[in-house]
């Protein structure tokens, strides 16, 4: 069987060629997406390119990601802004999903007009860890059925009202009734949450970006392209029906608008060190708005200043980071303005990992000092595998990579990077043959010196 695979991204389309029997990748090929007329414009550039290559592409199936126009814009609604706001935050995160807002405790006139403002695509409310908190949850889900924004609303919140919060706001929105998403205090529950935001993703989201010419004459759009990376990483971290995996990894995407990190394992604390605050889903992701290439790069520049860019390369950063901001199909066209890129990926390395690694406390009880870890121990991890075009382009895709030293960072990971774009590509693929996409995955993710 021959599979096309299909990336729709923000800023390339991104497509391969895979024979499933023969378990290779006849092929592959990118062009920019064509967000201002066509996504079908970028499609068929990419396309052509691609039977350039291999002399004529007749799949026997397409499988589509797709972050085109922004991705998948959530709003998520909880009460204890670290307890379930947090947890709705991550299971959107965790589905794919850009995640513009999270409120949290009690939900008012103000926020609503935020909300309203916001113009989510998805709204995801939850409340209460199950047979907990019902009066604030119901309130807010009275709140929220006066808001004028009609996104469809995901209901996560105490089982025992799920109910009553679906016949306050099923009359006002399209609804979906699922499991708690912290059913128990600081037990998160991701997984319903995200089936169900793949669904609505592939029923709605696709048709209000302006895919619809897509899905009609190609195929539908499976999920979001951080959904299916996310699953490709998780695939290449277990293993399949015997095969290994990697182990407890890593993934760092460096993109045009956001620098997304995906931590495959529990990262659990260490002996003698005690957990404390809202346990991590295994395979977690983490999304930095405002560390990306093009798209964000002068809130990069904002967020790291000139000291630390300069640390790794001395330039005009100031100028530099506009250039980018201003022009996102910005390509290097010598050492200096490829070396500002590097610069500037380092960064965006370091302060993602800085964001999603968890961190210790010590506090003193007596005569000892006691170690409470929140967020995930990645000291064990094994690999880091790095994506993205300015580490497949980069001379040196090592150093940005080379993650600090920490007491809850890898301190002897393997690095390798992901040169042909597979991941996402590969975690759809991993939907209908899970076997050829991990043997690929790992003939094509590149170990690196």
């Amino acid at each position: 069987m021959n599979v096309l695979l299909v990336d729709i991204g923000s800023t390339y389309t991104k497509m391969s060629l895979v024979d499933t029997e023969q378990q290779k990748v006849v092929g592959s090929s990118l062009a920019i997406t064509t967000i201002d007329t066509s996504v079908m414009d970028g499609y068929h550039e990419a396309l052509a390119a691609l039977k350039a290559k291999v002399g004529g592409v007749k799949p026997d199936k397409v499988l589509t990601c797709s972050s085109a126009a922004g991705g998948l814009k959530m709003v998520a609604i909880g009460l204890g802004p670290n307890l379930t706001a947090e947890a709705s935050k991550r299971a959107a995160l965790g589905a794919g999903a850009r995640v513009l807002k999270t409120f949290s405790m009690e939900f008012k006139d103000k926020h609503k007009a935020e909300l309203d403002a916001l113009n989510p695509d998805i709204i995801l409310f939850s409340g209460g860890s199950n047979n907990g908190d019902k009066l604030n949850t119901l309130n807010n889900a009275r709140m929220l059925s006066t808001c004028t924004a009609k996104a469809p609303v995901v209901i996560a919140c105490n089982e025992a009202i799920a109910k009553d919060v679906d016949a306050i706001l099923s009359p006002h929105f399209t609804t979906y009734v699922t499991e708690n998403v912290m059913p128990a205090v600081n037990e998160i529950n991701p997984d319903p949450v995200r089936r169900i935001i793949r669904k609505i993703f592939m029923e709605h989201i696709t048709l209000a970006k302006g895919l619809e010419t897509y899905v009609k004459d190609v195929g539908p759009v499976l999920m979001a392209t951080p959904d299916a990376a996310l699953q490709g990483a998780r695939l290449l971290s277990e293993g399949y029906e015997g095969e290994d995996g990697l182990g407890d990894l890593l993934v760092v995407d460096i993109g045009g608008a956001t620098t997304d990190v995906h931590s495959i394992g529990y990262g659990l604390p260490k002996w003698g060190v005690r957990f404390y605050g809202l346990k991590e889903p295994f395979d977690k992701r983490t999304v930095e708005g405002d560390l990306g290439m093009r798209y964000s790069a002068r809130s990069l520049y904002e967020t790291v200043g000139d000291a630390e860019l300069n640390s790794y390369y001395v330039a005009n950063f100031d100028r530099a980071t506009l250039d980018r901001t201003h022009n996102i199909r910005f390509v290097p066209h010598n050492d200096d303005e490829l070396n500002v890129d590097v610069a500037m990926a380092k960064a965006a390395v370091r302060h993602s990992m800085a964001r999603h690694v968890g961190a210790i406390k010590i506090e003193h009880d007596g005569s000892q000092n006691i170690k409470y870890q929140r967020g995930k121990d990645l000291s064990s991890f094994k690999a880091v595998i790095g994506t993205g075009g300015v580490l497949v382009h980069a001379k040196d895709p090592k150093f940005i990579l080379a993650l600090p030293e920490g007491e809850l960072l890898p301190d002897a990971a393997a690095y390798y990077i992901d040169g042909d774009y597979l991941l996402s590509q590969m975690g759809l693929l991993a939907t209908e043959v899970p076997d050829v996409a991990l043997n690929l995955l790992k003939t094509h993710i590149r170990l690196l010196k």
